[in-house]
């Protein structure tokens, strides 16, 4: 079925500002809350949020098997269960719908009012019901640069990093939406110098800029998924930061890894983009130095997406500091890799999981994507624009990551990924 949706000369009757993350060709899916205490699945153009669930109750989407409710929800997963044929036709009927050309609801005033909302009419919620979260470690420079700090040049990957995709379960019951204020941990370390740990407020506190993807149920359980055929099951993509508290991660890491210096709270964007509209930013992915194993080897060489990434550090006085900028297109393992190999030996993965891409770092310095790589653990501060330091952050600080797609036609945009950090209780 043709992706009609990403017709770059499609033109809407909503206004769409020139740089804007949400021209008629993103139309991303999210949950939101509307000025009547409704909440329902929505969608996304310019600075307008629109009322999905309104819209079908209205006859809009006739023409395509859904079900009365499917909209209704507070979360995107039915609707995502429902699979790649439906995504597509609903987004393709969304772009027809809001073409300048289709008078259909354009001169309707009344279906107008019932539908349509400004942004800051709505409150933006959690969009997916996130059942299981894992988290990759698949940035090539990322892994080099932490293995560099903690065990020098010559052992800085570990034997297997180039043979599989590393991850870990992470906890999915504290990834919150963007905006959600984040509550600096308490937690044990080991004080330099030490030989007896202390429990106190992590002074460590980190972001990870990545990105997610959330999938539909995609196989049962003893069963797994070819590497071609992983595409499939990817509904489509928010920017994700996981928050880390590193000097908690440093003294329980050993042996079991990530635990309660990751579980403390991840950010995600609030409007997940759909592979569909990211399909013309397809790019190739990096050269694998050592070639996979069989059932991690991809047909197609275009595996990876072109996807710019910023980290951008907001202080309590307003300034806004630039800390790294990334791209998505470093990742060394891809997103069908990752999920070939997570279900290689039998795991199910079901509607509305999510796995993170990991720390997505260039290499450059200026696109490392922690505090952790651009501090170099603590011993290169960095100045901001009001003359204070930071190894990594303070109280009050804002943290904002986004991520845009651009080529001469389009940009496809992710909006904000933000959280504030607030004091240990």
């Amino acid at each position: 079925m043709k992706i009609s949706a990403n017709n770059p000369q499609r033109k809407s009757w909503l206004s769409v500002a020139k740089n804007s993350d949400f021209p008629i060709q993103n139309i991303p899916f999210g949950v939101f809350l509307t000025k009547d205490d409704i909440i329902t699945i929505g969608t996304r153009i310019g600075d307008s949020a629109i009322d999905l669930g309104a819209l079908h109750q209205l006859g809009y989407f006739k023409d395509i098997p859904l079900t009365d409710d499917i909209f209704l929800q507070d979360t995107l997963n039915d609707f995502i269960a429902d699979g790649r044929k439906t995504w597509r036709l609903v987004r393709n009927r969304i772009a027809e719908l809001f073409d300048e050309n289709n008078s259909e609801l354009k001169n309707n005033e009344d279906h107008k009012t019932h539908v349509i909302f400004t942004m800051d009419e709505i409150e933006m919620q959690l969009p997916v019901d996130i059942g299981d979260y894992t988290d990759f470690y698949s940035s090539k420079e990322h892994a080099t640069n932490v293995g560099i700090m903690f065990r020098g040049k010559d052992n800085a990957l570990m034997p297997n990093w180039l043979h599989i995709p590393v991850g870990y379960h992470g906890r999915s019951s504290s990834i919150v939406v963007s905006g959600t204020p984040i509550r600096r941990p308490n937690g044990q370390t080991l004080p330099v110098g030490e030989t007896q740990p202390v429990f106190g407020p992590s002074k460590r506190v980190d972001m990870e800029l990545e990105t997610a993807f959330i999938t539909t149920a995609a196989n049962k359980l003893g069963e797994s998924i070819p590497v071609d055929e992983a595409d499939e099951y990817i509904f489509g993509m928010v920017v994700f930061n996981d928050w880390s508290a590193r000097d908690i991660q440093k003294w329980e890491y050993v042996p079991l890894g990530p635990f309660l210096g990751k579980s403390f709270a991840s950010t995600i964007s609030p409007w997940i983009v759909t592979m569909d509209a990211l399909e013309p930013f397809r790019c190739e992915s990096p050269k694998q130095e050592v070639s996979p194993l069989p059932y991690l080897q991809q047909k197609r060489s275009d595996n990876s997406y072109d996807i710019k990434l910023q980290a951008i550090l907001e202080t309590e006085n307003g300034d806004k500091n630039l800390l790294s900028s990334s791209n998505f297109k470093y990742m060394y393992w891809t997103m069908a890799q990752q999920l070939a190999h997570h279900t290689s030996n039998g795991c199910n993965v079901r509607t509305g999981d999510m796995l993170g891409s990991g720390t997505l770092s260039g290499k450059t310095k200026d696109s490392y994507g922690s505090m952790l790589e651009l501090t170099w653990a603590g011993k290169e501060p960095i100045t901001l624009k009001d003359g204070s330091t930071r190894i990594f952050f303070n109280d009050g600080d804002n943290v904002i990551l986004n991520g845009y797609c651009e080529n001469e036609e389009v940009r496809i945009g992710f909006g904000e990924c933000t959280g504030k950090i607030f004091p240990a209780k």
